[in-house]
């Protein structure tokens, strides 16, 4: 009877997250967020891009893995490759934009727009995409990130277009939750495609069980 009671509750249990974007080098809002994190006992803080800025780099993730968070990420328009390198060999955090990540039964994968990109080459992000999801599908859960968003998303209402690669991608695969950035007004928003459920994060940072 214990025994089955315990397999219920770790059927039961959530894998939670602290999604944020765009603090762009501000390290008391770093802070705030490392401090949520641990706070809500989250599994895994998720960076959509824009970590950067043009003031303090060197310590922004720090405040994270003093807490304990293990920390992935994709690069924004902010993030040069370099710094994306820095940031993943100086605080082991994986730049999902680059490889995807297993942890548990959950999949994360993504695409970054590191180097002043604000847009995305269609073709080729749809096949990274591709690539990567192929190797996590069997996983329970799937996580999708990108710093920019999805054409035909509600933070459209910016005036930026989406990417279509994106909208395709989720349209396809229907990972669990799709994270963007990039648009600060954004932040906040939420919709559905499919079965997926799509958030538009920020400094603010959101919790989501997955």
């Amino acid at each position: 009877m214990a025994d089955e009671k315990s397999k219920n509750n770790k059927r039961e249990k959530k894998f939670k997250i602290l999604a944020a974007s765009d603090f762009h080098g501000d390290s008391n809002a770093a802070k705030k967020l490392a401090e949520k994190a641990f706070e809500e006992n989250v599994d895994l803080v998720v960076l959509a891009g824009d970590i950067t800025g043009l003031i303090e780099t060197d310590n922004i993730l720090k405040p994270f893995i003093e807490k304990g968070k293990k920390v992935v990420f994709v690069p924004g328009n902010w993030e040069s490759s370099e710094t994306a390198n820095f940031l993943s060999k100086l605080y082991g955090a994986s730049n999902v934009g680059e490889h995807y990540v297993k942890l548990d039964n959950v999949g994360i994968f993504g695409i970054g727009s590191p180097d002043w990109q604000l847009s995305l080459n269609e073709k080729k992000s749809f096949d990274k995409l591709k690539k990567d999801f192929e190797k996590i599908k069997d996983l329970e859960k799937k996580i999708m990130v990108s710093h920019l968003h999805a054409a035909g998303t509600k933070a459209e209402f910016s005036g930026f277009r989406g990417s279509l690669a994106l909208r395709k991608a989720i349209e396809e695969f229907q990972p669990d939750i799709f994270l963007s950035g990039h648009i600060h007004e954004a932040e906040g928003l939420s919709e559905k495609i499919g079965k997926t459920r799509v958030f538009s994060v920020g400094r603010k940072g959101k919790v989501i069980e997955v």
